[in-house]
């Protein structure tokens, strides 16, 4: 298992270096690490709540209306 997370985010790192920095990498390394992403982390969306039950984050919230008035 943790072998697998280190490999993941060696994965994420070198997607995010080809978005962020301009990193070169083929169309098929991309499929290839997105399809290796995708069999090791969730892709399921994760909600985080305090213990009664409020929003840990309310400034995001702030800030998508802040978006949306824009």
């Amino acid at each position: 298992m943790v072998k697998a997370k280190i490999q993941s985010s060696q994965l994420i790192n070198r997607l995010q270096d080809h978005v962020l920095k301009g990193t070169e990498m083929t169309d098929s390394q991309i499929k290839a690490a997105t399809i290796l992403l995708n069999k090791t982390l969730s892709n399921a969306p994760t909600e985080l709540s305090a213990p009664d039950g409020k929003d840990l984050f309310p400034f995001t919230k702030i800030v998508t209306e802040l978006v949306k008035a824009k």
